[in-house]
């Protein structure tokens, strides 16, 4: 329940140290997403041997945003045991919805959870979900370190939506989730269209050298012809289970930080002691 013409809004805020490390994961992440875009031919980049250096990197600056946020005092032993508590429950819901045409529920907890608290603790909910998720299904590849970084930018959006409340925030939340469905089918794809060569269907692979916009409008081709279809169902699902649910676990998860107390410090003042003299 809110407060009557008070909007909601995240619970932590991400401060200057967190912002930067947050910007360089995300640099990162764009330049791993869309180098096929601008490199050049005969490069040699293949991601089945640059995958684990990405992954290695990608935990450094997870590491490093979260000895930030402790160091800021943007987390406490509190927000990490719920962040941990969420990443277990994202993974497990990711084993529910895996393989099993594109329906993934753990979109909505990243959705609700980015929104409750924050960019920060969204963004990295949404990359130790994804890495949990990996290890219970034993689907640690070259994708994963990819799957963290989308995840995570869903956290963050989440995170980054105007505030609003009661229905109006459900059916924001609702309509980004349709949106974040179908851009992280959009990006994973990215991980190995331009590999695919002469596997892909004509028209629609990666051509290496070419112009920019050519290997946009093939890969614009080559996602609604054989990736819509899978990523649809993803967005469709993630807007039900936050119309249908989002309110009840939304309202849990603020009741949860109210009493936890996110971002208090307490404080010690003269002569408000117990004892007695």
């Amino acid at each position: 329940m809110t407060t009557p013409g008070v909007p909601n809004r995240p619970v932590l805020a991400v401060r200057w140290r967190a912002a930067a490390t947050l910007a360089a994961t995300s640099l990162v992440g764009l330049v791993a997403f869309l180098w096929p875009f601008l490199a050049q031919p005969g490069s040699g980049l293949s991601h089945n041997a640059d995958a684990p250096w990405l992954f290695v990197l990608l935990i450094a600056l997870l590491a490093a945003l979260v000895v930030a946020e402790l160091s800021d005092g943007g987390l406490d032993a509190k927000t990490v045991a719920v962040l941990g508590v969420l990443a277990a429950a994202g993974g497990a819901l990711r084993v529910l919805g895996a393989g099993t045409a594109g329906l993934e529920p753990m979109f909505f907890l990243l959705v609700v959870a980015g929104r409750v608290l924050g960019r920060g603790v969204g963004f990295v909910l949404g990359a130790l979900a994804v890495l949990v998720g990996a290890f219970l299904t034993g689907g640690v590849g070259p994708w994963a370190p990819f799957q963290m970084i989308a995840a995570g930018w869903v956290g963050f959006g989440a995170g980054c939506l105007p505030r609003a409340g009661g229905r109006t925030e459900r059916a924001i939340l609702a309509g980004y989730g349709l949106v974040v469905g179908l851009i992280f089918g959009l990006l994973m794809n990215l991980w190995f269209w331009p590999f695919l060569a002469s596997g892909a269907p004509a028209g629609m692979g990666f051509v290496p050298g070419d112009a920019v916009s050519a290997n946009l409008s093939r890969y614009g081709t080559f996602y609604l012809a054989t990736s819509l279809g899978w990523d649809l169902p993803r967005g469709v699902l993630t807007a039900v289970l936050v119309m249908v649910a989002g309110r009840p676990v939304l309202a849990s998860l603020r009741r949860g930080t109210r009493r936890a107390a996110f971002g208090a410090s307490g404080t010690f003042v003269e002569g408000h002691g117990t004892g007695r003299g």
